[in-house]
């Protein structure tokens, strides 16, 4: 899965985005900043069955590369390659400063439907993130 949030829940240099599924966590964790970053709003959940501080679509890979890369992980290397060059232009970066902010000072927690966690945007995305914050 992601990786843990340190330093007491606080994001700092040394701090990590933890990833987790909307299926498997829906109440927050006391302190923590959970960002939903799916374009798509997860097939069967009810808007109120789990908890997220703010739904950031423009984190999300645009709709062509996550239609190029439908999950198959054969194709991961350069999907990874393909998104973060989408988190480098100019309205993902706006979309990073604006997570950036909101977790100055807390825990940051990414939320995704996704069933494989380890290869998909969240955890190319937490990466990014780490780097950033």
């Amino acid at each position: 899965m992601g990786r843990p949030a340190t330093n007491g829940g606080r994001i700092s240099a040394s701090a990590h985005a933890t990833v987790e599924r909307v299926y498997d966590h829906p109440e927050p964790e006391t302190g923590a900043i959970r960002i939903f970053v799916d374009r798509l709003w997860p097939r069967g959940v009810r808007k109120d069955s789990f908890h997220y501080d703010d739904w950031i679509k423009d984190l999300a890979p645009s709709t062509e590369l996550r239609r190029w890369y439908s999950h198959d992980t054969s194709h991961f290397r350069e999907f990874r390659a393909r998104y973060r060059a989408e988190l480098e232009s100019d309205s993902g970066r706006a979309a990073v400063d604006h997570v950036r902010e909101l977790a100055q000072g807390h825990a940051l927690v990414l939320l995704t439907a996704t069933r494989d966690v380890a290869h998909s945007h969240a955890e190319v995305l937490a990466e990014f993130l780490d780097e950033s914050l």
